[in-house]
């Protein structure tokens, strides 16, 4: 039996939880329209919130010394975090619908807050666990980058690729702000103020999100950016996790989803739970300080927004399937030649892998997200969430692999290997990703014959 990849998810609905939200009338369209400075907001949330991802790296030696955890056991708390940031994203797109996304995003903000703040009193592994991976992951998930996705749909028709790179490269802005501050906090004061630090930067975000952010454009009585049709706000759905999982188990009846899911969970460990929870005590290994590996990180990140807003132009002129291709085969090749580039001073050659992996780094979500467009219409969002879970779990298993690995072979040589080799099965895959566009001319030509 044929396995048919044009077969798209159907949005399953519940009955309206209240009447619809009456609609502001249509109103004269502003000179620059109103998207424009949700998008600001959505950008600014995303970097405030953004502290959580750059600390995991930094704390694994003070916590190795201090407590005496092994790596592992750190690097599952980190995996546990990673893990449920992922499975968390798809329940939160669906419940940006339910209820807006700016009571989700408030409380994904207060929940960050608290998970970060507990941890300056933590005593044993365990507490890591809950705290740092519980309930961190679960805030984080909660915005994730279905909170991108969701703002994108909604208030965009237009520059979809284009402002999906720019929200997407607003984590990598925030690790530019915070990473070094935090590495100085780390290596000079501990890293209990850096823990502080990160629960201050999401709450000073949540008035912010409050008072500036609007969950639709009817909200302010304006049709999205790049239409001329102006929509009524849509009732609020119930059934948010029934509708995340019914779109899930529909979506995995067709053969993209694996291959995108397949493709973004080696995305997901080759740079969340390789570089960015490895690489600092990696290069702490081999003689460099903390700091200046830290600051390699920030470069990463500066190249990163550079990179992610490059691919999301490129995303809206180019094959989204071609442009994943070269993407994971670059980032294969790179990571085979780290383990010769790591070393006490910061070489040349070390500058040019850090530069490249920064363009590299997420280039990769503008062409996915583009796909899950393409192939599942309005559910896009939510399976693009399914997809982000498969790229937490992926970097969630190299987290705790990597630090399993060097307490057990001394060093994180194997690991890079593996990661370039992955890399270079996720291309092979998302060669295989079928056009939905020549499948359904395919099918049409074989249906008259």
């Amino acid at each position: 039996m044929l396995l048919d990849v044009t077969q798209t998810a159907e949005t399953p609905t519940g009955p309206p939880a209240e009447a619809p939200t009456p609609a502001k009338a249509p109103r004269a369209r502003p000179r620059i329209h109103r998207a424009w400075f949700v998008a600001a907001v959505t950008f600014v949330t995303i970097i405030g919130a953004a502290a959580f991802a750059s600390l995991p790296g930094l704390l694994i030696e003070p916590l190795h010394k201090e407590f005496d955890w092994s790596r592992g056991e750190i690097g599952f708390a980190v995996s546990v975090n990673l893990v449920l940031y992922g499975l968390t994203a798809p329940f939160a797109a669906a419940l940006m619908d339910r209820f807006g996304i700016r009571r989700v995003v408030a409380v994904a903000l207060t929940v960050i807050a608290t998970g970060s703040a507990l941890t300056v009193v933590m005593t044993a592994a365990w507490q890591m666990v809950l705290y740092w991976g519980v309930l961190v992951g679960l805030g984080t998930g909660s915005m994730a980058l279905a909170f991108a996705a969701t703002v994108t749909d909604r208030w965009f028709v237009a520059r979809r690729g284009l402002v999906t790179g720019i929200l997407t490269a607003a984590g990598a802005s925030g690790q530019l702000v915070f990473l070094p501050l935090l590495s100085w906090l780390v290596a000079n004061h501990g890293w209990r103020p850096a823990s502080i630090t990160v629960a201050m930067s999401a709450l000073v975000v949540v008035p912010f999100v409050w008072l500036l952010l609007r969950d639709h454009p009817a909200d302010v009585g304006l049709p999205a950016y790049g239409s001329d049709e102006f929509k009524p706000k849509p009732p609020p759905v119930t059934g948010a996790a029934r509708r995340a999982v019914t779109v899930l188990f529909e979506a995995a009846r067709t053969g993209p989803f694996w291959l995108l899911a397949g493709t973004f969970a080696i995305c997901g460990a080759s740079t969340n739970g390789l570089i960015k929870t490895h690489f600092i005590p990696a290069a702490h290994d081999h003689g460099m300080q903390i700091t200046a590996a830290a600051s390699l990180l920030a470069v990463i990140g500066v190249f990163d927004i550079v990179g992610t807003i490059a691919s999301g132009w490129l995303t809206d002129r180019f094959d989204a399937r071609r442009l994943l291709a070269v993407y994971y085969a670059l980032r294969g090749v790179s990571l085979l030649f780290l383990p010769m580039l790591l070393g006490p001073d910061v070489r040349p050659p070390m500058l040019f892998f850090i530069v490249f992996y920064g363009l590299d780094w997420v280039a990769t979500v503008p062409p996915t997200i583009a796909l899950c467009r393409e192939y599942y219409g309005a559910d896009s969002a939510i399976v693009f969430g399914w997809v982000l879970a498969s790229h937490q779990i992926g970097a969630g298993v190299v987290a705790f692999a990597g630090g399993l690995v060097r307490d057990v072979t001394g060093s994180y040589n194997t690991v890079w290997y593996a990661s370039g080799a992955l890399c270079a099965a996720a291309a092979l895959m998302a060669l295989l990703i079928r056009s939905r566009t020549s499948r359904t001319t395919k099918t049409a030509s074989l249906s008259a014959t």
